[in-house]
């Protein structure tokens, strides 16, 4: 299925290209393949970002407006401020957003305010013009649910490489001119939020409005890191070379090999080189590489880190069994 789509961004982009002469006179056959890429990704981004506007816009008007609900960053100001004033959701959008997508052309690139700018603008427009019918009044379901649909509406346009919500900039703008983290700076600017909406509106308001943001930023990590959870694996070893046999033969998964100095030795002797083994695999397969990497030697060094997301290699394929 996922070949079938590539394939079909490919015959797009080629369209494109000779359609609208997008190659100029005299390029080489590289130069169009670069430029094919370049616009199957643009298609493929333009893709993301459409879906992701049309799940935040039904969450917004299927859930979270009809029962007078907010959620966390500029969407809970806008959805806060409608309740206050009347303004339509649309315009607010729009309005509050502004002056985050000035800062991302500074804060981070004119392309990507470029995207989100666009984004913007066509999630205002699907709340304003396509009537979504209420799914429920629930105040579960609608916290819940609302949540779901924002969250998955923001992760999509993330990987379209655009917001929906620009509290990610003015996030990454304070954690570059001072030593918070993006993460901080997101949870205080929700508190503020939360507090604001218990003040304004009720202490319940702002408890449905934290499970709201905690349904919509668990979905957001949901879609950004993927499905699986992958780890990748360094192992240091003086059998390097049978352990990635057994890893290549018997988990049917690849690896790399880097060129390393020893630092240490339990003898002492912490001279020469060595071979450093790295594999990404998943969870599940973790047993099992233990598992070979004991049968041949006990004393290996193993080092594990998260991997959110891989792209290439044989992480993403059935693994290749030994043939006997």
């Amino acid at each position: 299925m996922k070949n079938h789509f590539q394939q079909l961004l490919s015959n797009i982009s080629s369209f494109f290209i000779r359609r609208f002469g997008l190659a100029e006179k005299g390029s080489s056959r590289q130069d169009v393949h670069d430029l094919e890429v370049e616009l199957r990704h643009e298609l493929l981004d333009f893709f993301y970002l459409l879906i992701g506007i049309l799940s935040a816009s039904f969450g917004l008007e299927a859930f979270l407006i009809p029962s007078s609900f907010i959620d966390g960053g500029v969407t809970g100001i806008s959805l806060m401020v409608q309740e206050l004033t009347g303004i339509s959701l649309s315009i607010l959008l729009v309005i509050i957003n502004l002056p985050f997508l000035i800062l991302a052309f500074s804060a981070i690139s004119r392309r990507f305010a470029i995207k989100s700018i666009l984004g913007i603008a066509l999630l205002a427009l699907a709340v304003h013009f396509i009537p979504f019918p209420v799914v429920t009044t629930d105040k579960i379901l609608v916290a819940a649910f609302g949540g779901l649909f924002l969250g998955l509406g923001i992760g999509m346009a993330i990987r379209g490489g655009a917001i929906i919500d620009g509290t990610e900039v003015l996030a990454i703008y304070i954690s570059r001119k001072t030593s918070m983290t993006v993460g901080n700076v997101i949870l205080i600017f929700n508190i503020i939020i939360f507090l604001t909406a218990a003040y304004v509106f009720s202490t319940e308001i702002a408890l449905y409005a934290i499970l709201t943001y905690y349904a919509a930023s668990k979905t957001v990590d949901f879609v950004i890191d993927g499905v699986e959870e992958y780890t990748g694996v360094t192992i240091i070893s003086g059998e390097s070379e049978a352990i990635r046999e057994a890893i290549l033969e018997n988990l049917g998964r690849g690896c790399t090999i880097f060129k390393g100095q020893k630092g240490f030795s339990q003898k002492g002797d912490a001279s020469g080189e060595t071979n450093i083994v790295y594999t990404v695999i998943t969870r599940l397969e973790i047993s099992k590489l233990k598992t070979e990497i004991d049968k041949i030697d006990p004393e290996a060094f193993l080092i594990m880190t998260s991997v959110k997301d891989t792209r290439g290699g044989m992480i993403k394929k059935k693994p290749i069994s030994k043939i006997k």
